[in-house]
C-alpha cells in the first residue's frame, strides 16, 4: 500500500457561525460548512463552541454607541475535551448525553440513537439543577 498522508490534530478547528452562538453550548454542521447551535436531539454535532460569535458582523452604532470590540463571526469548536455545559435536565455521574434545545446537554435515556450521543457526565455527584453549567466529556 502507498504512504497515506496522515493528519494529526492539535486544538479545535474554527467555523463560519450561522447564528449567534454563545460559548459552551453545543454546535452543529449547517448548509455552506458553516456551524450553528445544535438543535435537540442532533445527529450532526460538531463540538462545544469555544467563543461566542455572531453571523454578520455588526460595526454600525448601536444607539449612538459604536462597539469597539464587537464579537467575531467565527467560532472556535473543540471536541475530546472536558469542559463546563448547559444541562437541560438532571444527570448522573457517568450518564451517556445527548443534545438538548438551545445547545444544552440531557441525559440519553435507556435507549438512544447511538448517532445522538456527543459525550459523558463527569460532574462528581451528577447535575441535580436543571439549567446548570457542569462538566461533561464531549466527544
Amino acid at each position: 500500500m502507498p504512504a497515506i498522508p496522515i493528519r494529526r490534530k492539535h486544538g479545535g478547528r474554527s467555523y463560519a457561525a450561522a447564528e449567534t452562538i454563545v460559548g459552551g453550548q453545543l454546535v452543529e454542521g449547517r448548509a455552506a460548512s458553516k456551524a450553528g447551535v445544535a438543535a435537540a436531539g442532533s445527529v450532526k454535532v460538531l463540538g462545544v463552541a469555544r467563543n461566542d460569535a455572531v453571523a454578520t458582523l455588526v460595526v454600525e452604532p448601536v444607539g449612538g454607541v459604536l462597539d469597539t470590540a464587537p464579537l467575531g463571526t467565527r467560532v472556535g469548536v473543540e471536541k475530546n475535551v472536558e469542559v463546563p455545559v448547559k444541562y437541560a435536565a438532571a444527570a448522573n455521574f457517568g450518564d451517556k448525553l445527548i443534545a438538548a434545545s438551545a445547545g444544552r446537554v440531557t441525559p440519553a435515556g435507556a435507549t438512544p440513537d447511538a448517532r445522538t450521543i456527543v459525550g459523558e457526565c463527569t460532574q462528581p455527584g451528577g447535575v441535580t439543577v436543571v439549567d446548570s453549567v457542569a462538566l461533561a466529556w464531549i466527544y
